[in-house]
């Protein structure tokens, strides 16, 4: 279940609400995909700017640290029977954003940056997969890059599943739009409470992935 559309879908505006957010109130930090950050860091480095340096450095490591951690949760909770390894991360992500609602903005965002950051790389490193296919719920690159070959490859061979898997790289990015005007709407009526909206979201995939799927595409890897 959590390889389905719909856990994609979730995350996807997820992912797209809490860049919206991160960049509009915590500062013009980019939470979720750290080519930004990485380049603003190398910016404010040739300027000589090296508190922005270590401004924009911070959510790179804690992004690298999320990923080390997904993998430590992977490890030691894939032969769960009672909850699967990746609803720990969600888990995870739905507490840290619960703390991070209640920062107040200003002098403290960093912390919330550093939070969002290591959510994100939490969901990227989890959740990699949609109906069997490669994707990012939290940036949009690689998902253009598959839908644009794959809607190429179904117009010279038309095969359908081509097609299909295109569409469905184009919903996800669709999602990740969605979730960013969503998220850049609340941000401006309901300040960082409205990251609220995206625990919702959380909970919502996952409480979804305790559904057990009619016909599993690959059932003996369901642990994995």
């Amino acid at each position: 279940m959590s390889e389905t559309f719909l856990i994609g879908a979730l995350l996807a505006v997820t992912g797209g609400f809490l860049d919206a957010y991160s960049y509009l109130l915590r500062g013009h930090v980019f939470a979720n995909a750290q080519t930004g950050n990485i380049v603003l860091l190398g910016v404010n480095l040739a300027g000589g700017k090296f508190t922005q340096v270590l401004y924009y450095f911070i959510p790179i490591v804690a992004f690298a640290a999320g990923i080390l951690v997904s993998e430590l949760i992977r490890r030691t909770f894939r032969e769960h029977t009672n909850i699967h390894w990746r609803q720990i991360t969600v888990g995870a992500e739905f507490i840290i954003l619960l703390i991070v609602a209640f920062i107040p903005r200003g002098t403290f965002d960093v912390i919330a940056n550093v939070s969002i950051s290591f959510i994100c790389s939490l969901q990227v490193q989890s959740f990699r997969k949609v109906n069997g296919n490669a994707y990012a719920t939290t940036m949009c690159t690689g998902n253009l890059r598959s839908a644009t070959e794959k809607l190429f490859q179904y117009h010279i061979t038309k095969d359908k599943q081509e097609r299909n898997k295109s569409l469905q790289y184009y919903g996800i990015i669709l999602f990740f739009i969605l979730g960013a005007g969503i998220g850049a709407w609340c941000s401006h009526f309901f300040a960082e409470k409205s990251v609220l909206i995206c625990c919702a979201l959380l909970l919502s995939a996952f409480l979804v992935m305790f559904i057990q799927p009619l016909s599993p595409e690959n059932p003996e890897n369901s642990s994995i």
